[in-house]
């Protein structure tokens, strides 16, 4: 079965590859030559195995960090193979490579000065096959360096490529030494670099002061991270600092508390004191109960609900009949077709006046006189 190894080459960059003879398996810190983007470069094995398969599931370059075993291993039987182990005389060259890449990023920088560009040159590598040359730099900005590549290849002779990078990514290619005295974490062992905010401190009570909680790099150390689980799940055992908590003395507010020995500080109208977590939470169980039994003994006796009488059912009524309506009455037989007109003219003439509007006072009527008899 095919070995799957990880190779490292110079800073933090790294790469998975197969190695298929199972007769001579690799060791760890054998230099092996590998295929690159374009051609061979030089690399040093620092996993082997399983090792191997497990980093190269979890990392996020292939995308493959969350899938399953059985699709891991369809990754890594896709990965490029070793061309074979180096051979002392190309160790010998690699290692005359790096020796004069000080040198050369000298020279970059002067070609730099030269194009005037805001640019810093961190770091450059060199392909083992001197076919391409990779530079690194920071800069604040986005930078025009076509005319620089152009000048860069004509004096190298070689394929030219310049990648701005992070303060961060910087300080893991160069390396250094932390303020706890060990070598960085990002250029040793830390391969991930996670994003680190400053609620990791507030949630640890660090000091808020950026010279005390900043790496080499200027950002905020990526060591904050590593204790901050352990923080959060201790946390919520303690009240909340600022809570004003039920004791047997009363209500108090919590000032501080003290994760490591286990303590709380507590303020109270009286006094202040420090309790063990224990005996606080033994406190709040006494007054909790205290409390439950007081407001029982001052509430009324609840008495037996009276039972409620059905209503009575409502009479019937049945709908009113109805109603008939009744002819108009009829005109009587003994009027006479004039006196009914008569009767019809000042009926009429009343009604012209409501149209008219109301009578003016004092003036003659506007109605026709009535009739003589």
């Amino acid at each position: 079965m095919p070995q799957t190894i990880e190779v490292r080459f110079k800073g933090t960059r790294r790469a998975f590859f197969r190695w298929p003879q199972d007769d001579a398996p690799l060791r760890l810190e054998e230099v092996v030559v590998v295929p690159v983007e374009r051609g061979l470069d030089l690399g040093r094995v620092s996993a082997v195995g399983a090792v191997a398969e497990k980093k190269c599931g979890g990392c996020s370059t292939c995308g493959t960090g969350d899938a399953p075993a059985a699709a891991v291993t369809a990754a890594t039987a896709d990965l490029p193979t070793v061309v074979r182990r180096a051979a002392p005389e190309e160790v010998r060259v690699g290692r005359e490579l790096r020796l004069a890449e000080e040198d050369d990023r000298r020279r970059v920088v002067q070609k730099v000065r030269e194009h005037k560009l805001d640019m810093k040159i961190s770091d450059l590598e060199w392909q083992w096959d001197r076919q391409r040359l990779t530079i690194y730099f920071t800069s604040e900005q986005r930078v025009d360096f076509r005319a620089l590549v152009r000048d860069l290849a004509s004096a190298f002779r070689t394929r030219i490529q310049l990648l701005q990078i992070g303060v961060r990514d910087e300080a893991a290619r160069i390396g250094g030494v932390g303020r706890c005295g060990k070598e960085f974490c990002c250029s040793t062992w830390l391969t991930e670099l996670s994003p680190v905010n400053l609620s990791l401190a507030k949630d640890q009570h660090l000091s808020l002061n950026p010279s005390q909680i900043s790496g080499g790099c200027g950002r905020l150390l990526c060591c904050l991270k590593y204790e901050h689980a352990f923080y959060a799940s201790q946390r919520k055992r303690f009240p909340r600092e600022g809570k004003t908590i039920s004791t047997l003395r009363g209500g108090e507010r919590v000032v501080a508390v003290d994760i490591f020995r286990e303590r709380v500080f507590l303020r109270g109208s009286e006094e202040a004191r420090v309790l063990p977590l224990v005996e606080l939470q033994e406190e709040m169980e006494q007054a909790g109960r205290r409390d439950g039994a007081t407001a029982g003994s001052e509430s009324t006796v609840a008495t037996a609900p009276v039972p409620r009488a059905a209503p009575a059912a409502r009479p019937r009524r049945d709908p009113p009949p109805a109603a008939v309506q009744e002819p108009p009455p009829a005109a009587p037989p003994s009027l006479a077709p004039a006196e009914a007109a008569e009767g019809d003219g000042p009926r009429k003439k009343r009604r012209r006046r409501r149209r008219r509007g109301p009578r003016p006072e004092g003036g003659e009527s506007g109605g026709a006189s009535t009739p003589e008899a």
